[in-house]
């Protein structure tokens, strides 16, 4: 990540069975977990687990949670984390508005707020607006000093490169291209800044809440444009460009309208259209055909909606999406059904997962890099 001066550093972080350790403790939760727990699920020695937890008690990291009755000799010390040692941001650039959320280290939403933006305004004034958000859900009344933030992650929409923070041509708003977001973001808030896909964001945080359990899936964003954030063998799968994902600009009509993109019937176009015309319906199928599309070529496990469109009336795209994926899988004589679901929040979870851009890698989790 993009370190500055001001940014948190936490030595025991860069320590990988640190990670694992510190991942064990937020999934134990309120309960927490014993220092034996911990030696076996992690595969380190007791004596290795106790230095790393003395370092993460030292650090106000970790707690002691009270004592567990052993099966011989003396109770069993059960430790927690200590979610307000550390916060992140999550910060969601959409075209037409922004929404920042803080977030414990347990993945709590402890401040968050919405604001009106135009992505087409000038650089200067998007960035202003953006930093002045991460500030105030930073401070949250208190003084700066009060909280640790570790960083700023932005969500943003695609194409962009994440590795360098670097914006390509946002549908709509070419005039983007090649702008260094996490830069100059950085430099206005003081913060490690990460920058990735508003539908990567989304889709990563939906995985991490999942805790490994939900398989390959396919998180589809609606708004004020459609895209897609990859879940595949577990990991979030951006491609070597930070391209995979752009679902929005699939050809399914070939003399169809012109799209933003400069082609010629994209489901982005089409499906924006319908809700223009206050067609859900023909919106909710339009998405099933792409999302059909997607199921069929990589055999994806569930599909996953979100976005302010699809919260609006939730229902209808779920079924409708559903309607046109199980059509498709009973002509290709597929007989198990592929979940749809809502992610609720609208654009909330776009946020959420920034967020999580910059706490997944302290944990061992794959994000951030």
């Amino acid at each position: 990540m993009n370190r500055s001066n001001s940014g948190a550093n936490l030595p025991t972080l860069r320590s990988h069975n640190a990670a694992l350790v510190l991942n064990l403790l937020r999934a134990a939760g309120e309960r927490g977990i014993s220092r034996l727990e911990l030696a076996e699920r992690t595969g380190l020695t007791p004596q290795a687990v106790s230095k790393i937890t003395a370092r993460l008690r030292a650090e106000g990291l970790a707690a002691g949670a009270g004592h567990r009755a052993s099966t011989g000799g003396k109770p069993r010390t059960v430790l927690r984390l200590v979610p307000d040692a550390g916060y992140a941001v999550g910060l969601h650039l959409d075209r037409d508005e922004l929404t920042v959320v803080l977030v414990d280290l347990s993945g709590a939403v402890a401040a968050s707020r919405n604001a009106p933006l135009d992505l087409g305004a000038p650089a200067d004034e998007v960035l202003a607006a953006a930093a002045d958000a991460v500030t105030a859900v930073r401070c949250g009344g208190q003084g700066p000093g009060e909280r640790q933030v570790l960083g700023v992650g932005v969500a943003v929409p695609g194409p962009l490169d994440h590795r360098d923070g670097v914006l390509h041509r946002v549908t709509g708003f070419p005039q983007w291209d090649g702008y260094p977001l996490r830069d100059a973001l950085a430099v206005r808030t003081g913060l490690p800044v990460v920058v990735d896909k508003d539908t990567n964001a989304a889709a990563l945080g939906l995985a991490l809440r999942a805790a490994g359990d939900g398989g390959d899936f396919v998180y589809l964003h609606l708004g004020t444009g459609l895209g897609a954030g990859l879940v595949l063998g577990g990991a979030l799968h951006r491609g070597a460009r930070t391209a995979a994902g752009e679902f929005g600009h699939q050809t399914v009509q070939l003399d169809g309208p012109v799209c933003g993109c400069g082609g010629r019937g994209c489901i982005e176009a089409l499906c924006l259209a319908a809700v223009a015309r206050g067609d859900a319906a023909e919106a909710a199928r339009v998405l099933g055909t792409g999302a059909a599309n997607l199921v069929g070529l990589l055999d994806i496990d569930r599909v996953v909606l979100g976005g302010r469109t699809v919260a609006a009336d939730p229902d209808t795209y779920v079924r409708g999406v559903r309607a046109v994926i199980d059509e498709r899988a009973g002509l290709g004589g597929i007989d198990a059904p592929v979940p749809v679901t809502a992610a609720g929040g609208g654009d909330r979870p776009v946020a959420e997962g920034a967020a999580q851009l910059i706490l997944a890698p302290l944990f061992g989790r794959a994000g951030g890099a």
